[in-house]
């Protein structure tokens, strides 16, 4: 799906700069039913901006107007009116002076050709860049479509992570133009629907505007599927009169009841959105009178503690449903949000839902960053939200700054615009919010990229786990760093946030890149000979492998192979089909070998583009086979392990000879298992036959076997090769109190 389709809402090309005789009027012409008017706007704005900053958006106003004069939307309206329209929705949030002229000549710089350096001069620097930030890159010439929409969506984030005020003009922008669709063919309607699902209202959610938000679902539905939105639309008009009654009950008892309490309260009911209601129909296999059985009603009360009393009070009126409680007040939603949420049994057995918080809550809950202004960076008691909201502007800043083109900083950012979150604890108390899905990598990145960098283990609620480890609601993380370690290409597989993911590639394709081109020349090499070729090809060979395969010179190459991007098998049979019948004939020797080629030698020290596979953690002495994994690199498996012959039987290009080097100057993690008896002190001993033996203990865990008395304890424990590990097994079977120690594979 398009993400940035061409602006619908134009009609033509735009006219000419032409210039109306004498100066546009705010109340020159009547406006037609329905549609904004600068009076309107003015009006508005006149109860919270100054006369100077008046004057100053009137002359915004007639610029523009200026600008788009004869120029009309699909409608025949006017186009101007489309402007006006976006200002008077940032009006309804008090946007300042600022955002109200970047809203009115939003389009002056994409639709007529205006030169931001005019705007500076007429308007200032501050409304300049807001423009700027808002138009689309129409005027560079990109590889594809898909290119020049990633780079329209990389630069409108990029400008909102330094101004808030250009998303929050967008999304008006936005909203007017669903609000307006009807004209639109029908392809176009669910184009700029769809993209208005997939990006806005995401977006929308993650900012807070609930208000926008749930405007935006409805109307891209409307125009995704127009039947159901009908259909649905028809279903909720009958029903709500059936469920009149029901509703005015519950209303009564609830208002008689905080009243008796002390409680002055605002209770009123809570209609579900269209897309709402089909969204639960359609995720949880639910009819519609199942969905609408449900009532819900919000409470809104003076302040906090009464939220809890509030809380209670409900508690005692109508019976509440086990494990339908959710206290956003204490943790609250990673987009600012706050309420008590309770589902109870009202009268007749229906569920009834209540959502408890205060006015500022709930102020927040409707209009998120809108309601607590981000840019105005000199109040030093910076929101709580604003603080959350700065983070995650911020963490787009790092993003861009590690990513190599723009649909790879769309890929990462559009994985942290989903809703769903987890929320966990420093070992100081201070919550994190993340991703639904998320590991204790993600964890350690979203404290600092240095961190995440240099992580090693992690402790979750005071028990050391996996990197991998998926975080859930409640845990406490702490992370254990070391400054020797590195971000290893396995990572990638289980990341879930564009923070971490960003940040890990940035790291694979900077740091790594002379051990890529190594072991990539080395992987070549041997392809190479396995076709009787040499590895030092001659310059006119070099000049067509490189034409041919987009690389700009052989280090891309080697490196492109080291990481697993290209198979070295694959680069061998396209050189051998070049050189065949060339002026660089093959020499004579040229017939492919079979046995006799040299395996990759393994040291143990490449760093990241060589890695020993976690499923069998070979050492020195095993039998090994190597595995090429795209953006991995080489893979280095035990002959015998299992998942490696499985791979290999679906993937055989993908396998290589490699073999150990004689020189090892480092140890090698391995693990053990060892049934013992469960007896005082048994742990003690083991532990201390592991470090008489020059083993190290990296990781300890335990199994109790309650039907034979025994524990199963398991070691990762580090050796210099498989000689020194016979060693130690033979010294544990001796300690008394084991009964049998083996090697663990996976």
């Amino acid at each position: 799906m398009n993400l940035f389709p061409p602006d619908t809402t134009n009609s033509g090309n735009p006219p000419a700069r032409a210039k109306r005789p004498g100066k546009p009027q705010d109340t020159a012409e009547a406006p037609a039913p329905g549609v904004a008017s600068v009076t309107q706007l003015i009006d508005k704005l006149s109860d919270y901006l100054t006369p100077a900053e008046l004057k100053k958006v009137r002359e915004a106003y007639r610029f523009s107007d200026e600008m788009h004069l004869g120029q009309v939307r699909k409608s025949g309206e006017p186009y101007i009116s489309h402007p006006i329209a976006v200002a008077e929705i940032c009006a309804e949030w008090k946007l300042d002076a600022q955002a109200i002229m970047a809203a009115l000549l939003h389009d002056v710089i994409e639709d007529q050709d205006v030169k931001k350096e005019e705007l500076i001069e007429r308007f200032g620097a501050p409304v300049a860049n807001l423009v700027d930030g808002l138009s689309k890159l129409e005027k560079i010439e990109f590889q594809s479509l898909v290119e020049a929409q990633a780079e329209n969506f990389r630069k409108m984030l990029l400008a909102m992570a330094s101004d808030v005020r250009v998303i929050l003009i967008k999304l008006a922008d936005r909203l007017h133009n669903m609000r307006t669709l009807g004209v639109m063919v029908p392809a176009k309607k669910r184009r700029i629907a769809g993209e208005t699902m997939e990006v806005y209202v995401p977006i929308a959610h993650r900012l807070g505007l609930n208000n926008i938000y749930r405007e935006l679902q409805d109307l891209a539905f409307s125009h995704l599927y127009p039947l159901r939105y009908r259909t649905l639309t028809k279903a909720v008009k009958s029903a709500r009169g059936n469920r009149r009654e029901v509703v005015k009950k519950i209303l009564e008892s609830v208002k008689q009841t905080l009243a008796m309490a002390g409680i002055q309260a605002e209770v009123y009911g809570r209609e579900k959105t269209l897309f709402g209601i089909y969204k639960k129909m359609r995720n949880k296999h639910l009819s519609f009178s199942q969905v609408l059985d449900v009532y819900g009603f919000r409470v809104v009360v003076d302040n906090i503690p009464n939220c809890y009393v509030a809380l209670g009070t409900l508690h005692g009126l109508y019976k509440p449903m086990p494990g339908k409680f959710k206290d956003y007040i204490a943790i609250r939603k990673i987009n600012g949000y706050q309420s008590l949420h309770t589902t109870l049994i009202g009268p007749y057995g229906t569920p009834v839902e209540f959502q408890i918080r205060t006015q500022d809550m709930h102020r927040t809950a409707e209009s998120g960053v809108a309601a607590h202004w981000l840019y105005k960076t000199g109040d030093q008691n910076m929101s709580d939200l604003q603080q959350r909201t700065h983070a995650w502007l911020q963490s787009l800043l790092d993003i861009q700054q590690q990513t190599g083109d723009s649909a790879e900083f769309l890929e990462h950012v559009k994985v942290d615009l989903f809703p769903d979150s987890v929320y966990v604890f420093t070992p100081k108390s201070k919550i994190i919010a993340l991703p639904r899905g998320a590991t204790a990598l993600d964890f350690a990145y979203s404290i600092h990229t240095g961190i995440g960098d240099h992580c090693v283990a992690v402790k979750i609620n005071n028990e050391t786990q996996p990197l991998r480890t998926e975080l859930h609601n409640g845990d406490i993380v702490e992370i254990v760093t070391d400054p020797d370690s590195r971000p290893s290409p396995t990572w990638l597989s289980y990341v879930r946030t564009g923070k971490a993911r960003s940040a890990i590639r940035h790291h694979l394709r900077t740091v790594n890149v002379n051990e890529s081109v190594e072991l990539g020349q080395d992987l070549l090499a041997q392809a190479l000979a396995a076709r009787g070729i040499p590895a030092e090809l001659p310059a006119s060979t070099i000049e067509r492998v490189l034409a041919e395969s987009s690389a700009k010179s052989m280090d891309e190459l080697y490196a492109d192979i080291g990481i697993g991007k290209r198979m070295p098998a694959l680069v061998a049979r396209h050189i051998f089909g070049l050189m065949e019948g060339a002026d660089d004939a093959l020499p004579s020797s040229s017939q492919p070998l079979s046995g006799d080629i040299d395996p990759v030698t393994i040291y143990g020290s490449e760093g990241v583009s060589v890695q020993l596979a976690p499923c069998c953690l070979p050492i020195p002495g095993d039998g090994i086979v190597g595995q090429l994994r795209r953006d991995q690199g080489l893979v280095v498996h035990t002959a015998d392990c299992l998942p490696a012959k499985r791979l290999r039987a679906k993937e055989p290009d993908r396998w290589i000879a490699v073999q150990w080097g004689e020189e090892l100057n480092r140890r090698f993690d391995c693990r053990i298992r060892l049934l013992i008896n469960n007896e005082k002190g048994i742990l003690a001993r083991v532990a201390a036959e592991i470090g008489e033996s020059d083993g190290n203990i990296t990781y300890v865990g335990m199994d109790e076997d309650d039907e034979n008395m025994m524990t199963q304890l398991r070691f990762t424990i580090q050796v210099k090769d498989r000689v020194h590990l016979a060693h130690l097994i033979r010294n544990l079977r001796r300690v008394a109190g084991v009964n049998r120690v083996e090697r663990e594979r996976a």
